[in-house]
């Protein structure tokens, strides 16, 4: 089958190509924009407390007003604030007010603290979502607003809660997709440059790329209309790094080949056909183990993960039908020309590092393998200190202005005082809530430990639902007030509801709680799921059932050895309280489901090499020397890609670019490279059972050969 569509590509290039820029312009025109959220209740499923209490919020309560950000007024020198800097402070209230910004209601006076030291006021916006995109934006221009009126005061102002936040998170962390791109062009250009010495295949990879990720984003934004699929906001930057770095593997698997068979002395059409009928069937196992992993997600009870799953899963078969088609058409067209000005196609290479390693793995495999899985092992012990941290806030640059101006709120109020916990009473059958019960019901809440205040029930106007503010010692997506709104205050509140109410709580700490419990859940299923997945793939590719068991275990291996590395770095030796909750997921999408795409090129070459007939070693050899340069490559330049994310001064960037980076190049090589072939060269004819994959076959005719050794017909052909 591989060969046919590589006939056709190479043969009929110039409609292969047409079809691509055809779709591409077509669907960049024509399909509709990827929708993005960022409100974490939207990807909670509808039975999750937290997201009850916002249904019956938003039905029962449909006016309350919440303020979106919290201007936090103090003196410069610190002191407690006089009447004239209190008649300041409703000066520049009333000034923000006169503003009129977009999304913004009314900026009105808020309380001043017991001490005297801190004064607010609440921002108030026309929009209840606030991570609405306009939002931010009023708020930086807010910030800007109050400069002037606060010139001939003693006050200072900052402005914080959820709305400031997101634009200092935003802002903190630059434009992640452009730096996430022009690093990944320029890492592309120059490593593919450095390989084989051609502008043309510096370039070319870069351009093909960009066509696949315009039909790629099209078909994305299509399936979401249709679908009603929504993606998270980091899914564009997620997308640029799949598209880039599996696009990157894919044309580098075929390329190196390509060469491979050139210097066999075939013709470039003959060589290109012969390259995809030879990895053809490797991408494409690589290519649906990814897929599959992707598509697990689906399980996920995070709407965030279900929505990702699918995209992430069409951009990787989009990817996959480009690198069997449209790369070979246009390699067809340039033929030799394509490494000019390089000659160094023509001649084999001393390549003493690949050809090092595989004359280490096939003499002293026993050695190599014990030590490879020790360094794996010892690593992952580390993850067993893992740690969740919801905190986003914790992570942020201290510098920015929500931080410093929540830190001075802080002095003066409860650390929740921005964002309190909402509690819900709720009438079963319908009656009036009685008002005595309803403060019986409040002292219970302020009763509470790390419960800072509550406030009178606010009833609905049928006096059937009544509401509660109540506010928290610590800070919203803190771990103490995340633990206590998913503990203590849920449980203390479903106890003290009185005979025929039902209580529920929300709010911010709430819904990260409910948060942290799908985590929990998706990670006890999902990985199972696509680690099953994977190894069907691998069993149907190699026809073996011992072969996936072990490249699977070594695959865990190595996910642990990442986490944990990751662990000892960042927990440990910089002293964080937890790492970013999400990151076992991000380690899982690009470390285990890419970084299988190594160990798959492997083990498919040992297989090659071994139906040659020629002895254990020698396969093992020939097979580690010439699949290493391909394999270190395309993992440099996907681990390069994340490791720009540990320039960003955003905590959790640092993170996802360390553990990803390190993770990608130790699945190079150290189990690819290493691990991989050497447990195969151990377990010997074992490796294949039942398929008996490794049973010598009928040499191929010299011309369409595509092993590192050359018949002398090959060598006479090439001189």
């Amino acid at each position: 089958m591989f060969q046919r569509v590589g006939r056709f590509a190479v043969h009929r290039p110039w409609l292969t190509i047409a079809a691509w820029i055809i779709a591409a312009v077509a669907l960049a025109l024509l399909a509709p924009g990827l929708k993005s959220t960022t409100d974490e209740t939207e990807f909670l499923p509808s039975h999750y407390e937290s997201v009850r209490a916002g249904n019956l919020q938003e039905k029962s309560f449909p006016k309350t007003e919440q303020p979106a950000a919290i201007a936090v007024f103090k003196r410069a020198d610190g002191g407690k604030l006089t009447p004239e800097d209190r008649r300041d402070v409703a000066t520049v209230t009333t000034g923000l007010q006169d503003k009129h910004r977009d999304k913004i209601g009314k900026v009105v006076p808020g309380a001043v603290a017991p001490n005297g030291e801190i004064a607010l006021a609440n921002i108030i916006a026309t929009t209840k979502n606030s991570y609405d995109e306009k939002l931010p934006d009023s708020v930086k221009q807010l910030r800007e607003d109050a400069k002037p009126l606060l010139e001939k005061t003693h006050l200072k102002m900052g402005i914080t809660g959820q709305a400031a936040t997101n634009l200092d998170s935003k802002e903190s962390s630059g434009n992640t997709d452009a730096m996430i791109m022009s690093a990944t062009f320029l890492l592309i250009i120059v490593l593919l440059l450095i390989i084989f010495r051609s502008p043309l295949i510096a370039i070319l990879p870069v351009i093909i790329i960009g066509i696949v990720a315009s039909v790629a984003t099209g078909l994305i934004g299509t399936a979401a209309s249709v679908g009603g699929l929504k993606a998270d906001s980091s899914i564009s930057a997620i997308l640029i790094v799949v598209l880039f770095g599996v696009g990157t593997d894919y044309i580098l698997f075929l390329l190196f080949r390509y060469r491979e068979h050139l210097r066999e002395g075939q013709e470039p059409k003959q060589a290109l056909v012969n390259a995809v009928e030879r990895v053809g069937e490797t991408i494409a196992s690589a290519a649906g183990a990814v897929i599959v992993a992707f598509l697990a997600l689906l399980l996920s009870t995070m709407g965030m993960m279900r929505a990702m799953g699918p995209s992430l899963a069409i951009a990787v078969g989009v990817t996959l039908v480009a690198a069997l088609t449209l790369v070979p058409a246009v390699f067809s067209l340039l033929g030799r020309k394509a490494f000019w000005p390089s000659k160094a196609w023509q001649k084999q290479p001393r390549n003493r590092f690949a050809n090092g390693v595989g004359s280490l793995v096939s003499h002293r495999p026993g050695v190599v393998g014990v030590l490879s899985a020790a360094v794996l092992a010892v690593l992952a012990v580390g993850a067993f200190g893992f740690k969740s941290e919801f905190d986003t806030t914790s992570q942020l640059p201290q510098k920015l202005e929500s931080v410093q101006a929540m830190k001075d709120m802080q002095r003066g109020f409860a650390a929740g005082q921005s964002d309190p916990a909402m509690v819900y009473l709720k009438s079963k059958d319908g009656a009036r809530l009685d008002k005595a019960q309803l403060d019986a019901f409040r002292a219970k809440l302020a009763e509470i430990d790390g419960v800072g205040q509550a406030a009178p029930a606010v009833p609905n106007p049928d006096g059937t639902v009544a509401q509660y503010s109540v506010i928290l010692k610590y800070r919203p997506t803190e771990d103490k007030a995340i633990e206590l709104a998913g503990g203590d205050l849920r449980d203390a509140a479903h106890k003290a509801a009185p005979s025929g109410t039902e209580a529920v709580v929300g709010g911010t700490s709430a819904v990260l709680a409910d948060i942290e419990d799908a985590v929990a859940h998706d990670y006890k299923l999902v990985f199972p799921v696509a680690g099953l997945a994977i190894m069907i793939i691998l069993g149907l590719l190699l026809r073996s059932l011992v072969a996936p068991l072990y490249l699977m275990i070594s695959v865990a291996l190595g996910f642990g050895a990442t986490l944990g590395a990751t662990v000892w770095l960042f927990q440990d030796m910089q002293h964080k309280h937890g790492l970013l909750f999400m990151l076992p997921v991000i380690v899982y999408l690009f470390v285990v489901a890419i970084g299988t795409d190594y160990n798959i090129l492997m083990v498919a070459r040992l297989r090659e090499e071994v139906r040659k007939g020629v002895s254990a070693r020698q396969a093992i050899r020939t097979a580690v020397s010439q699949s290493a340069p391909t394999i270190a490559s395309a993992a440099i330049i996907l681990a390069g890609t994340f490791g720009v994310l540990m320039l960003a001064e955003n905590s959790m960037l640092q993170q996802m670019g360390f553990a990803v980076a390190f993770g990608i190049l130790l699945t190079a090589f150290v189990m690819a490279m290493l691990l991989v072939p050497t447990i195969t060269s151990l377990l010997g004819h074992k490796a294949w059972w039942p398929g008996h994959q490794d049973a010598p076959r009928e040499a191929p005719a010299p011309l369409t050969e595509g092993g590192p050794q050359r018949t002398a017909d090959s060598t006479h052909a090439h001189r």
